[in-house]
Order: C-alpha cells, then sequence, then structure tokens
C-alpha cells in the first residue's frame, strides 16, 4: 500500500513538475519524473491531426486527403526538429550534470541559432513547392486545387514546429519536462477552439474551409513557441542566460551537427 501511494505521489509531481537535482537520488525515480511528462506530451502531440480530421471531415473526401497527404510531407519536418531536439537535450543535459549553468545556457542558445535556420530554410522551399510535394505524393489535381494553400501554409510554419521541438529539447535537458508537456495542453486547447471557428467561419473569422485548419495550426504552435522562448530565456531552473550567451559557438555547432544527422537519418527511415 505504502509503495502504491508512492508512485502515485511519483506520477502526481512528475505532472506538476518539481525543482530537484536529478544526478541525486532514486535513478528510478528520476526516470519516472522525466518519462511521464514525455509520453503524455507524445500524447498530445498526436491528437493535433486527429483533431484537424475531425473537423475536417465535414469537408468531404478532397479535403481528408488534404490533410493525410501533408501531414505525411510534415512528418519530414518532424524528423528535422526530433533529431535537433536530441542533439540539444544531450547538450544541455551534459552541462547540467557538470554543475555549469552558464554551458548550459550557450548551449540552449545554439538550439534558438540552429532552429531557427533550419525552420527559415524548410519553410521557404515548403512554400515554393507545397503543390509540388502533393503531386509528387500522389494527389489528384481536385486535391491539390484544393489542398495546396493549406499544404504552403502548413509548411511555412516549420520555423514554428521546429522551435518548439528544440525548446522542448532545453527544458528536457535542464530536467523540466512538465514545463513542454504543460504548454503542449494549452496548444491543444487553442487548436480545439480555432479549428471550426476558422474552419466554417464562425463568429468574425473567415471561412476558408480547410486552409483554415493550417492557421489555426499555425497560430497555436506560435504562441506555443513564444511562451517556450520567455520561459528558457528567463533563465529557469540550471539554465543561465546572459548577453555573452546569446552567441554562436563555432564548436558546439560543430556538436550538434554530428549529433543530430544520425537521428535525423534513423527517424527519416523509421528506426
Amino acid at each position: 500500500m505504502k509503495r502504491g501511494r508512492n508512485y502515485w505521489a511519483a506520477i502526481r509531481e512528475a505532472i506538476q513538475g518539481s525543482q530537484q537535482d536529478f544526478t541525486e537520488g532514486s535513478l528510478g525515480r528520476a526516470i519516472m519524473l522525466l518519462a511521464i511528462p514525455m509520453v503524455l506530451e507524445m500524447v498530445m502531440e498526436s491528437l493535433f491531426f486527429i483533431v484537424d480530421v475531425f473537423w475536417v471531415a465535414r469537408l468531404g473526401a478532397d479535403a481528408i486527403a488534404t490533410v493525410g497527404l501533408a501531414e505525411s510531407i510534415v512528418t519530414l519536418v518532424y524528423c528535422v526538429a526530433m533529431g535537433l531536439s536530441m542533439a540539444i537535450t544531450a547538450m544541455v543535459a551534459r552541462r547540467i550534470g557538470e554543475k555549469d549553468p552558464d554551458g548550459a545556457g550557450i548551449a540552449a542558445a545554439q538550439s534558438l541559432f540552429a532552429g531557427t535556420a533550419a525552420g527559415i530554410v524548410i519553410a521557404i522551399l515548403g512554400v515554393k513547392f507545397a503543390a509540388t510535394l502533393l503531386g509528387i505524393m500522389g494527389a489528384s489535381p481536385e486535391v491539390i486545387a484544393t489542398g495546396h494553400q493549406y499544404t504552403s501554409i502548413l509548411l511555412g510554419s516549420s520555423l514554428a514546429i521546429v522551435l518548439l521541438y528544440t525548446n522542448n529539447g532545453v527544458f528536457r535537458g535542464e530536467g523540466d519536462a512538465a514545463v513542454a508537456m504543460r504548454v503542449l495542453w494549452l496548444s491543444i486547447l487553442i487548436n480545439l477552439a480555432l479549428d471550426p471557428c476558422f474552419i466554417f467561419g464562425l463568429g468574425p473569422f473567415p471561412k476558408p474551409g480547410v486552409t483554415g485548419v493550417a492557421v489555426s495550426r499555425t497560430i497555436d504552435l506560435s504562441i506555443g513557441v513564444a511562451y517556450r522562448l520567455w520561459a528558457v530565456f528567463r533563465g529557469s531552473r540550471g539554465v543561465r542566460h546572459d548577453p555573452t550567451s546569446l552567441r554562436v559557438s563555432r564548436e558546439l555547432m560543430i556538436r550538434v551537427r554530428r549529433a543530430w544527422v544520425p537521428r535525423l537519418f534513423r527517424c527519416a527511415i523509421g528506426q
């Protein structure tokens, strides 16, 4: 009975978040406190697509096909973002373990620079070649005509997607996975509220149809990124920021690349 109460207490603490040093104490408890928010966060991420399809299903088969094909393309963006996030997590976690908050701040700043660069490049290419990518995926001319603008906006939000993951990587590296989880919950709630408004033109909102789903997704992702950037650079937990940390470190960028590229390829091939 006591062990059961301890487990439930650990679960509550994992969801609420706590300030502690994960380099000390029980390894099993530390894994639980970090793993539970990360698992719940991944569950929330999958809900974005489910919510979108739930509303888009009312627009017809072409709209559903557009969302499905576009999400398949955006999965490649997620691969880039997840690989970069894991690299940043490893770099920040190492410096937190070394009790080096200044070094952790510099590593976190590299996530912003690398994520911004990658996100801008992907967004530009995605906007330019949205219709071409749909055609490569086997979309019919009707689906391309209906969904190329949706795909263009969704790929244009790649900067927000990449920064979302990289900032989450900073939080995980410093041992505060609960913050990323809670902000993603907020993004899901915003998505639930905005999707029907933009799809069906409720109230003062326009009625762009399936394109409204991409607009809604871009807005809620951007709100989440803005909050995460504020939380990262306010100097939370073990990461310390000052003007000297906001610089490009060639050495750390090389390490990010070496850690990121193998993870990117493993994600791309489904391993």
